[in-house]
């Protein structure tokens, strides 16, 4: 039995006529009669019957229109439940995130909660290939991730929220012999050894485009997706590699310098992943908003840093 059908049986019942039924529900009186006929099909008896121009219902209508009203009820029980949960910010948001935006964003986002207020956050770090971000949205409510500029879009299965474009530059240490040069070709870096990342993760396709236009294969001699192990390995002076601009704390390495490539233009781009229904939740609009700050925050030169602006979160 269908909704539709229920409620068409109430109203010829609160309004006594299968016309007077079709206009209270805006469609035709031929509309209302089919599915009054496909109810009394699905019910097996009658369920009304003829009183000069009036329609009544007959015993078993009546006790169906009686359970009609519970269902409506609970509908609407149904209905309230679902949202209150859209507009509650006290259920907990997933997030999940790529290691270096998780080491970028959490600390910086669980401070900005503990703060200025805002729904509790479940906090992951997911080291995947490109293709599976979109994947981790069945288990997240809210999924950070990256791909290249020139790789396959994001399915239509996730709602995307763009962050930054994140451009990526050769990391190299103070004693390397690039180190003062204030930007780099490919030609450059030719029979230099290679901190690359895992096959199937999208750096590597950037590194082997750098091997390309110098002429070379590059040497990897390393794979390592944690940014910071590989920057801890760079930092001694015998190899070079990618890394991002923005999401690596130089902070952090006193002897790391990154220098950025003139050609090609290598970056990353940082969105927000979601189900549609999950951007519907105040919640995750909540969270969603403070990302954005952080990042707003994390693109500033180093210099001109301050505070998270709460308020704005």
């Amino acid at each position: 039995m269908e909704i539709s059908q229920l409620r068409a049986l109430r109203e010829v019942h609160d309004r006594g006529s299968i016309a007077a039924a079709a206009q209270s529900m805006a469609v035709t009186a031929s509309s209302v009669s089919q599915q009054l006929a496909a109810l009394q099909r699905k019910a097996g008896t009658a369920l009304t019957y003829k009183i000069g121009r009036r329609t009544a219902l007959t015993p078993a209508g009546l006790a169906l229109c009686a359970a009609t009203v519970e269902v409506e009820i609970a509908l609407a029980k149904a209905d309230a439940a679902v949202g209150s949960f859209k507009e509650s910010t006290k259920e907990p948001v997933r997030v999940a995130a790529f290691h270096s935006a998780g080491l970028a964003f959490f600390g910086r986002l669980e401070r900005a909660l503990l703060t200025g207020g805002g729904p509790p956050v479940q906090l992951s770090d997911q080291d995947v290939a490109q293709k599976d971000f979109a994947t981790l949205a069945a288990d997240h409510d809210i999924v950070i991730a990256h791909r290249m500029p020139n790789s396959a879009p994001w399915p239509p299965s996730v709602r995307v929220t763009p962050l930054a474009y994140e451009p990526l530059d050769v990391a190299v240490s103070v004693n390397h012999r690039l180190a003062t040069r204030k930007s780099l070709k490919p030609q450059d870096l030719l029979g230099e050894r290679w901190v690359s990342v895992h096959q199937g993760f999208p750096l590597v396709g950037a590194i082997e485009m750098i091997g390309t236009m110098a002429g070379e294969e590059v040497d990897v001699v390393h794979r390592i997706n944690e940014f910071f192990v590989a920057a801890a390995l760079v930092e001694q002076g015998g190899c070079v590699s990618l890394m991002p601009r923005y999401l690596v704390d130089q902070s952090y390495f006193s002897d790391l310098i990154l220098i950025p490539l003139s050609e090609p233009r290598l970056g990353r781009r940082i969105d927000i992943l979601a189900r549609p229904e999950a951007m519907e939740r105040a919640g995750v609009l909540h969270i969603v908003a403070t990302l954005q700050t952080i990042m707003r925050e994390l693109l500033e030169p180093p210099h001109s840093r301050r505070p998270i602006p709460l308020e704005d979160a």
